[in-house]
């Protein structure tokens, strides 16, 4: 094979299709617009909108809340961090912190805080201490014979 035999796929390049390019092309003139109107003209954005009518999404209730000073946090669940003890990501002899997590690469960021939740099988003793727990991920990490502390936030379900 050549450089001047490369060729690209079939089908795999796509040639533009141009618009206004005189009668013979099928697509001249008005470029398949239309005569006149709004949508035959250039920087049209009428989405939603429904001739002067007021439009359905102005028509309903607004529902809901966005809680301004929510917290969130960064979510770990119990089979993740067995899967990093196992492949030595994670030191099980150790007390767990929230910044043992963050530098074993098992959490981007602490955000807010760690929570830890009950997916996945833990057999590992462990002792973990994080900001937040399900009643479940405590449970699961005392009967594996380790303890798991929540700092500031308590226990919920």
């Amino acid at each position: 094979m050549k450089l001047n035999e490369l060729r690209d796929n079939p089908g795999a390049a796509k040639k533009a299709k141009r618009v206004g390019r005189g009668p013979g092309s099928g697509k001249g003139k008005t470029a398949g617009r239309g005569i006149k109107g709004q949508k035959s003209r250039s920087g049209v954005a009428i989405n939603g909108y429904e001739g002067g009518q007021m439009p359905l999404y102005q028509r309903l209730p607004k529902r809901g809340f966005n809680k301004p000073n929510r917290k969130s946090y960064a979510v770990v669940n119990l089979g993740l961090i067995q899967k990093f003890v196992d492949a030595g990501k994670l030191d099980a002899s150790a007390a767990l912190t929230e910044d043992s997590l963050l530098e074993s690469g098992l959490i981007r960021r602490k955000l807010d805080g760690v929570r830890v939740l009950a997916k996945g099988e833990i057999t590992t003793k462990l002792t973990l201490s994080v900001t937040g727990a399900s009643r479940a991920a405590v449970e699961a990490v005392e009967k594996a014979g380790g303890s798991l502390t929540v700092t500031t936030a308590q226990v919920a379900e």
